[in-house]
């Protein structure tokens, strides 16, 4: 791993995004909260050797470097150098020598096959533009036995996505958002494609009502902010006027959901586990 790493536009773009989030993005208590569980749920043991993908700030780093203790060893990568300097802080104030950061794409590692007792990816599959065979290629980094661990969404969450991509599909702009693991059935599909077994996936609902201001300044129709897992951008195609009639369409369709409370914003989450086979039942799947 290195300090600078030869990014596409796309994912430059990603990568500038969320580091111009960093400073604010362990604000409220939610991405914390969902963090802890999915480390809570893993079932780690110390002296493990965990790889934390998308770190972000190092929520999951952290909490996972607390259970593995001085023996183990996490490995927290992003593309980001935004959230990196903010994992980076976080670690150096907390006085732990047993978590290290590095700038990478989770797409594209470098790691020895069987590196790893678990890996982490938390709220990111859906920034992945190749999810089957990087679901793979994490499966040869676990070793055998090992477990992965991650988040997806409902296809219902997130009320700015869900009403954009109703509107803009009038607009022949089709939206994946998190249709690509938007139910229990598709998280199950692709880990078991990807040769994971044991599957388990734990349904979360959660959500909040938000005001009408918020949820309208998620519009997703500005042609320079990446779109989730699309590469590139599909609202490239649109012109500037239907952008903005249809950015018109998505604050009238907001305000129909308005309630006393605000608008509901329904954020169910998916605690998706799966682990590589020991050696012996691969080599028995392949007699």
């Amino acid at each position: 791993m290195c300090d600078r790493i030869q990014l596409d536009d796309s994912k430059q773009q990603v990568a500038d995004f969320y580091s111009q989030r960093s400073a604010r993005y362990d604000d409220g208590n939610w991405h914390p909260r969902i963090a802890r569980r999915l480390v809570e749920e893993a079932g780690l043991s110390r002296g493990q050797q965990i790889l934390d993908l998308a770190t972000g700030t190092g929520m999951v780093a952290i909490a996972a470097g607390a259970i593995v203790g001085a023996e183990g060893r996490v490995v927290g990568v992003d593309i980001s150098t935004g959230m990196l300097q903010q994992a980076r802080r976080k670690v150096e104030v907390l006085g732990l020598e047993n978590i290290e950061f590095h700038l990478a794409d989770a797409e594209n590692l470098e790691f020895p096959e069987s590196s790893f007792d678990c890996i982490f990816c938390s709220s990111a599959l859906i920034w992945m533009s190749d999810l089957p065979g990087t679901l793979q290629a994490w499966h040869r980094l676990l070793k055998p036995g090992g477990l992965l661990a991650c988040h997806a969404f409902d296809e219902t969450a997130f009320v700015g996505g869900v009403v954009a991509q109703k509107v803009l599909k009038k607009y022949g702009v089709s939206l994946l958002f998190n249709q690509p693991t938007g139910t229990v059935e598709k998280c199950h599909d692709l880990l078991k494609q990807a040769r994971f077994e044991q599957i388990q996936i734990q349904v979360k609902e959660d959500g909040c009502y938000i005001p009408l201001e918020q949820a309208q300044g998620m519009w997703t129709g500005n042609g320079s902010s990446p779109v989730l897992g699309q590469h590139p951008n599909p609202l490239l195609n649109l012109s500037l006027t239907q952008l903005s009639q249809a950015k018109r369409e998505f604050a009238a369709e907001l305000e129909k959901l308005q309630t006393e409370q605000g608008i509901w914003d329904d954020v169910t989450v998916f605690y998706v586990y799966g682990r590589r086979p020991h050696s012996g039942r691969q080599q028995a799947s392949l007699l």
